[in-house]
């Protein structure tokens, strides 16, 4: 491993760790569709017109169920140029997708809703106070977080990070108001009863 501090351990996880996965195509995180927890929420959601971000949005599945049942302002952040990459490709005839190459706590924007999916985990730990906060500055007033977040813990040094309620509740509500954290009945079955789906709005 390049001793690189964009590639960094633990603490420092930056760019070039993440693009080298992508490369290797070790992207063990992706389940090859989008969340079944997100797409049923998503279902229901009336106006197509309001702005979504996905950070670090992989693959994009979910971006993918959003454009196929007619959003139009939607926004995907990844740090890996690999991945960017291929996102570009994916979308390159759905003007409705903007996708950055950026790091997301670089980034600065305006969303009515942000979806969470196998991003807070690919974040150390330590920086989860940072993620709220930035969270919060960039949705609007009554925005909000929906997505899932693992409800179990890993025990290693690189992502992902796991925890639980109890662990997440402190982090999120100094800036969030929670409504819903609570177990999945809907994951993939590999992920049963791992995952806890999420609603939080802006305080």
């Amino acid at each position: 491993m390049n001793n690189n501090s964009d590639y960094g351990s633990g603490d420092s996880i930056g760019k070039n760790f993440w693009n080298e996965l992508w490369q290797k195509n070790e992207t063990g995180w992706d389940i090859g569709q989008a969340s079944p927890a997100i797409t049923q929420y998503m279902t229901q959601y009336a106006d197509k017109s309001k702005a979504i971000l996905i950070p670090g949005c992989g693959n994009a599945h979910e971006a993918e169920f959003l454009v196929a049942t007619g959003f139009t302002n939607i926004t995907l952040i990844d740090i890996a140029p690999k991945a960017v990459e291929t996102l570009r490709e994916k979308f390159s005839d759905k003007p409705q997708v903007k996708i950055l190459c950026e790091d997301f706590f670089d980034h600065e924007g305006n969303y009515d809703l942000i979806i969470e999916q196998t991003f807070f985990c690919a974040i150390p730990p330590s920086r989860r106070n940072e993620y709220t906060k930035k969270m919060a500055s960039i949705l609007n007033p009554d925005g909000k977080i929906i997505g899932v977040l693992f409800n179990k813990q890993f025990n290693q040094p690189l992502p992902p990070f796991g925890g639980s309620p109890d662990i997440y509740k402190p982090i999120f509500e100094p800036y969030f108001n929670i409504k819903t954290m609570e177990e999945c009945y809907n994951s993939i079955p590999p992920r049963s009863k791992a995952e806890v789906f999420i609603i939080l709005l802006r305080k």
